[in-house]
């Protein structure tokens, strides 16, 4: 395989450094290529703006047109031009990041704002039908994404009857909203929870979990959400009546 790993955190020396570490000696053991993207000593610019898109320096700014527009004629800012290239020569994409405030940190949000844009990531069309792809398919299709997150909480308060709601619904914007949407296949989640409290026999568990989540990366089965052009949605996007009676919500949206 060809992993990209994307990690989001401040400090080297954390939690999460020290998977990031463990991951990707695991990987190189195994025999993966490898590149990463590690956005915090990068100094990487979390924030869009008129930089971007060199031909959008007047006038009103439109972001999906200037984004498409600059994508389009190779005109990006360098260090959005240079993550898409990683993404190109990726098979796989780890995403890593602790869990703040239910999501990922801002620069990570920052990075998918800028380096997924219109024409690359999304926006694009089958050339035979005219299309949108989105949903399973799109720029980024053929392609598959993993999460590996630390959470402060312990992992019962992130349960069907927890406080902080499943992990699959906390995780759904990102999984459906990020990767489905592009066309990524999102595979299940690695997390370790209790991360602010995990002694040292914990981090030895979970080091040895996340060393088994990658020797199984090759033939893990995503998570079995419905491709938009699947047939089970209408023209207004919106699930027809006979797919998944009686669910709703973020459920209704996995073949299950």
């Amino acid at each position: 395989m060809k992993v990209l790993w994307v990690h989001a955190h401040p400090e080297p020396r954390s939690l999460s450094g020290a998977l990031r570490d463990e991951g990707l000696r695991t990987l190189h053991g195994l025999g993966h290529e490898t590149r990463q993207s590690d956005l915090y000593a990068m100094d990487w610019n979390p924030v869009v703006d008129r930089a971007d898109f060199p031909r959008h320096a007047a006038g009103r700014l439109v972001v999906t047109t200037a984004s498409r527009d600059a994508h389009a004629s190779g005109l990006l800012s360098e260090d959005i031009r240079a993550e898409q290239a990683k993404l190109r020569w990726a098979d796989t994409v780890v995403f890593q990041f602790p869990l703040w405030w239910l999501g990922p940190p801002a620069i990570l949000k920052g990075w998918f704002d800028r380096v997924l844009v219109k024409g690359f990531a999304y926006g694009v069309r089958d050339p035979e039908s005219g299309r949108t792809l989105r949903y399973g398919s799109g720029g980024l299709a053929g392609k598959r994404a993993m999460a590996v997150l630390t959470i402060g909480a312990g992992g019962p308060s992130f349960g069907d009857r927890g406080i902080h709601g499943s992990l699959e619904d906390v995780l759904f914007p990102l999984h459906h909203g990020i990767f489905w949407y592009t066309g990524m296949a999102p595979l299940p989640p690695f997390a370790v929870h209790g991360a602010d409290r995990l002694t040292a026999e914990g981090y030895a568990a979970a080091a040895a979990g996340l060393r088994d989540r990658l020797r199984e990366l090759p033939g893990t089965e995503p998570l079995p959400f419905r491709r938009e052009d699947s047939g089970d949605y209408d023209e207004d996007s919106v699930l027809r009546p006979h797919v998944a009676p009686g669910r709703s919500g973020t459920a209704a949206h996995y073949v299950r």
